[in-house]
């Protein structure tokens, strides 16, 4: 496998289009007082780009990820873009972090530092990893699928050749969003180089969807399947056009930055534990960061796409699928979808349930030390 060294470096040209699209932006009308009601909010879009366009440093954001070791490597026929960080300590443990939508590995930028190197973080150098952070086909600065079928079992085959290629014969997974997808494959499919795998977003559905069991079910866990109803309700006209037109939307949030952030940062705020206000959890520079590595790397379309791709594999959620090798689940409060622990036990072997007491969907840039500290205790008895 060809791996080279990769360094965040975007054209001046590129920041300067940027800029010139931010100084025409033509923003829409609003229903007066609507907030956040219909979609993004128009106030806080306008406030957001008047940032980006004059405040927002780029040049800075590349000089935070580039902090972190970045690499290119041909796996399969694509070219996967990767943060690969060597651990502190006298056994680094691999594990591969996989990020979802509309995430990216930036998104571990508060977490990669505990993991391999926790005794500079307050830890116990024993419990430190080699991680390793792909950016998804499709994704940041990795390749385009340019063929259909590129999908999260596909995805983590790549993985598993990828940790190959970087000598790891053996090694963990974690994952949340579309991560949490490839990694429960990477436990199903692959267990001879799996040990083990760690979720912090868990999708399990009962033995008879249209008449599940609720045997066994807790207050907790019914309260968190009302709310499954309602987010299945009102919150996935994304997955909607993502899984049947990408190409179609992805004209708009290909053209436009402000269309794009729009549609992105919306779910940053719905999905978080931000009661409504969305930097209580993130900076500006966060949001727009992520923002950025959608922009000038140009992937709104291949990104959406894995949704098309996914969908008409019928594999939207996983089903059929037995996890046997050892799984943690770390349930965040605002996560989307909490599945009761008994329907997570037929499809995995679960042996760690942890039930968080703040965060959400982005659980590495929300609560960054809970899922550190998760991620670690349940790795402990599987090192060696």
């Amino acid at each position: 496998m060809q791996i080279a060294p990769f360094r965040v470096a975007v054209p001046d040209t590129v920041l300067t289009d940027l800029r010139e699209r931010l100084a025409r932006t033509r923003l829409p009308d609003e229903i007066p007082g609507s907030a956040w009601t219909y979609g993004t909010s128009l106030a806080y879009l306008h406030d957001l780009v008047a940032y980006w366009r004059e405040r927002y440093d780029w040049r800075a954001a590349e000089a935070r990820l580039n902090r972190f070791h970045h690499f290119r490597a041909t796996v399969g026929d694509l070219g996967i873009h990767f943060i690969h960080e060597r651990g502190v300590g006298p056994a680094p443990l691999p594990l591969v972090i996989t990020h979802g939508w509309p995430g990216s590995v930036a998104e571990f930028a508060e977490i990669i530092g505990p993991l391999t190197n926790p005794a500079a973080h307050g830890g116990d150098a024993a419990d430190a990893f080699d991680v390793v952070c792909p950016s998804m086909p499709g994704y940041g600065f990795s390749d385009h699928p340019t063929a259909p079928g590129m999908e999260p079992e596909r995805i983590a085959a790549l993985w598993v050749e990828l940790m190959g290629g970087l000598g790891y014969r053996r090694f963990g997974a974690q994952g949340g969003d579309w991560g949490a997808m490839v990694t429960t494959y990477l436990g199903a499919r692959h267990a001879a180089q799996v040990l083990g795998i760690h979720l912090n977003m868990v999708l399990a559905l009962p033995d008879d969807p249209k008449n599940p069991n609720l045997e066994g079910v807790t207050q907790d866990e019914l309260v968190d399947l009302m709310h499954a109803q309602q987010f299945l309700k009102e919150e996935t006209g994304y997955q909607r056009i993502q899984g049947t037109k990408p190409q179609t939307l992805a004209y708009a949030l290909n053209d436009s930055p402000a269309g794009l952030a729009a549609w992105i940062v919306e779910k940053f705020r719905t999905w978080s534990d931000c009661d409504g206000e969305i930097e209580r959890r993130f900076t500006k520079d966060q949001l727009l960061t992520n923002v950025m590595l959608y922009w000038v790397t140009e992937t709104a379309n291949s990104s959406c796409r894995l949704y098309y791709e996914t969908i008409h594999a019928d594999k939207f959620p996983p089903t059929g699928v037995r996890v046997e090798v050892p799984t943690g689940c770390a349930i965040f409060p605002k996560e989307l979808i909490k599945p009761p622990r008994v329907w997570a036990e037929r499809m995995f072997n679960v042996q760690r349930w942890t039930r968080m007491s703040a965060g959400g969907h982005f659980a590495a840039m929300e609560e960054p030390r809970a899922l550190v500290d998760d991620i670690r205790a349940f790795f402990r008895p599987l090192r060696g």
